[in-house]
């Protein structure tokens, strides 16, 4: 049975590690009884540091939200790969749709850097999606099986086995659009189609596939509820918070966290199992 990662991005927000320690001293009490998931959560690489020494001894993992496919040389504000292993971080996010459409990386880009972070031991996450323009022309699953075969180009069964998929549905993302369960559905049983035609079955079954765009605290738990009567069961918050008890008073646990107890008891249920939460909201952003 695949084990549920829960994770929150927390993008160019909370970078101080002050700040960071702040929020970090509600989330992990909130999560300390939480063992039937991974839990992960990515701040800015100013604040990775910090993050990760407040949460030694917890259950929380941190990731970091890019890096480069060189491990040292004269690459001027990229992060090397090793830098990240030496600090503790055991995930990294690549290929996120702001990278691409901001930074202009592409599938060739983004492969060399998922490359070299299995290379030394990293888990990734790696973002797939299509533009609105490209899912109202008809175009979505061209340009997510351009995508994939790019982005997973002459990787073995052992090193895909190893990477988490999100599909993110770039039209939905910060727009407050939401894809139809059926719609994300649709697109991870194609992934899973294609992980199963370039790779194999049991390859196809171990990679876990992930659904992020516009979902927030206030929509999650009916989201998971809807998602839990098809073959999506994960999402991937992209919303923020100031605050890790925005919705709720600190004595109850905001409405997010009883999306991540229905989460940890639905995956369980659900065959085959599609799963990652990324939240960097409410709590954990």
């Amino acid at each position: 049975m695949r084990k549920p990662i829960i994770g929150g991005n927390w993008k160019m927000n909370k970078g101080i590690p002050s700040e960071a320690i702040e929020m970090l001293k509600q989330l992990i009490p909130l999560v300390k009884e939480i063992n039937s998931v991974d839990i992960v959560i990515v701040p800015p690489f100013t604040a990775l540091y910090s993050t990760i020494e407040c949460v030694q001894n917890t259950n929380i993992m941190v990731g970091a939200q890019n890096m480069y496919f060189e491990e040292k040389g004269a690459f001027t504000g990229e992060t090397s790969p090793l830098f990240l292993k030496e600090l503790g971080c055991k995930f990294v996010i690549l290929g996120h749709s702001e990278r691409r459409d901001i930074f202009k990386e592409t599938n060739e880009l983004v492969n060399k850097k998922l490359k070299k972070a299995l290379s030394l031991g990293l888990n990734t996450i790696v973002c797939i999606g299509e533009h609105l323009e490209e899912r109202e022309t008809g175009r979505t699953k061209e340009i997510i099986e351009n995508q994939f075969n790019n982005t997973f180009k002459d990787l073995t069964n052992e090193e895909m086995s190893k990477v988490v998929i999100a599909y993110e549905p770039i039209w939905a993302i910060g727009t407050g659009k939401t894809a139809t369960p059926e719609q994300a559905e649709e697109i991870h049983v194609f992934i899973r189609e294609l992980l199963t035609k370039n790779y194999d079955k049991k390859t196809a079954d171990i990679v876990r596939i992930q659904y992020g765009g516009s979902i927030k605290p206030k929509n999650a738990e009916d989201i998971n509820k809807k998602f839990y009567l098809m073959d999506v069961s994960a999402a991937f918050i992209t919303s923020y918070s100031e605050s890790a008890c925005s919705e709720a008073p600190p004595t109850k646990p905001p409405s997010i966290l009883s999306f991540l107890n229905i989460s940890s008891a639905f995956f369980g249920f659900i065959e085959p199992p599609y799963w990652i939460l990324t939240i960097p909201a409410v709590f954990l952003s």
